[in-house]
């Protein structure tokens, strides 16, 4: 990124989530911030259990925080109702998961388009936008293709290309190369700092220590609290 200071577009202040279960509480979060800037790339690692899904959750509005505040460019997310956090997701955050989640009835091109779909936009500009992203991770070959027709990290990069197709500000993958293999593990990778570069702010919580190696800032948790 070229600016001095890039914009917030996501942060989390001192966050904590508990969860009530028949033999107790959970502590799943202990306080914990972050403050991520437009272009930046931030991989959030830890051992299974200390609460990396559970912040990426709250990230991406899809929980609440049982104290503290996440806030969306600027703007407390614990304020709005249901409705607009939805809508926030739809079209300012873009989600990538371990296993890809197309729908295998639709082809790479169709896939994309969707989220465009439920936004609203024109048919002509979602099939442009979705050629635009395919051809952006190297699918323009396969845009009529569906999933069963594609290797995992093919589907994983229809799935970036899906994630990005309503303009995010942020881009949120969780684990996005576990379901991968070495090679298609770089790829993703290179692909999500090549976002960051481009100017999306990327967060993945992820236990690759090669694609956390390529961010630009790594979060350490352990016990739901940031590790020393």
């Amino acid at each position: 990124m070229s600016d001095v200071n890039p914009p917030v577009v996501l942060e989390a202040r001192n966050v904590t989530r508990e969860y009530v279960v028949p033999a107790g509480t959970v502590h799943a979060l202990g306080g914990v911030s972050l403050q991520v800037r437009a272009g930046d790339f931030v991989a959030v690692t830890g051992p299974s259990g200390c609460g990396k899904s559970t912040l990426l959750h709250l990230l991406g509005l899809v929980d609440e925080p049982t104290s503290g505040e996440v806030l969306l460019r600027g703007e407390p997310a614990g304020n709005l109702g249901e409705s607009r956090r939805a809508s926030l997701r739809l079209r300012s955050i873009g989600f990538i998961f371990q296993r890809f989640y197309l729908l295998p009835m639709l082809t790479a091109e169709e896939n994309v388009s969707l989220p465009m779909m439920e936004a609203g936009v024109p048919a002509a500009e979602r099939r442009e936008r979705a050629r635009e992203l395919l051809d952006y991770v190297g699918l323009s070959n396969r845009m009529g293709h569906q999933p069963s027709q594609l290797s995992g990290g093919e589907m994983q990069r229809v799935a970036i290309a899906r994630a990005l197709s309503n303009r995010p500000g942020v881009v949120l993958g969780d684990e996005p190369t576990g379901e991968l293999d070495a090679t298609n593990n770089e790829h993703v990778a290179r692909l999500l700092a090549r976002l960051a570069a481009d100017g999306t702010a990327v967060v993945v919580v992820t236990h690759n220590p090669e694609l956390a190696s390529m961010a630009g800032r790594v979060l350490r948790l352990r016990d739901g609290r940031e590790a020393e």
